[in-house]
């Protein structure tokens, strides 16, 4: 039984971490693949929030790395459900870093995950339609249906090949 639409306002999570010698590379940047673990962590609890039920990672796409994050820097990864489908959900993330000594905040990454929630026997489940409020859930929400369009072409080309 699906559930009346919910705000995006509902499934906004944020994790906020302090980067440290063991979260980077020969770089003295952060690894990627530790920062896509925190935005899947994220996404994964935003998908939740929203379903009220278990979700897995169904994909992502646009993972755009846009700067470097730094030894002791902050960075906040932050997730909203901005659309859903029968099951399925897109999750924006995006992550800002911030230089605690200066100030200076930078957006560093933005991803689209795609989760499907799932009922008791793993199954995928009716998930309710998303209330976009601000400028940016609104433009995301708009925009989503065509993305959606592009990862169902993907999928069916892979499994076609």
């Amino acid at each position: 039984m699906e559930e009346t639409a919910k705000p995006a306002s509902e499934s906004r999570t944020i994790m906020t971490q302090l980067i440290f010698p063991l979260d980077t590379n020969h770089h003295d940047t952060m690894f990627g693949g530790k920062l896509m673990e925190y935005m899947d962590k994220v996404a994964a609890i935003s998908a939740m929030r929203h379903a009220r039920m278990q979700a897995v990672t169904a994909s992502t796409d646009s993972l755009d790395f846009l700067a470097p994050i730094q030894i002791g820097e902050v960075i906040e990864v932050e997730a909203f459900v901005t659309w859903t489908n029968r099951s399925s959900m897109e999750i924006y993330v995006s992550v800002n870093s911030e230089n605690l000594y200066s100030g200076v905040r930078k957006t560093t990454v933005t991803a689209f995950f795609t989760f499907v929630a799932q009922d008791d026997n793993g199954k995928p489940a009716a998930v309710p339609a998303v209330i976009p409020e601000t400028e940016e859930e609104k433009e995301l929400h708009a925009s989503a249906p065509e993305r959606h369009i592009l990862r169902s072409k993907r999928k069916q080309d892979r499994q076609r090949g």
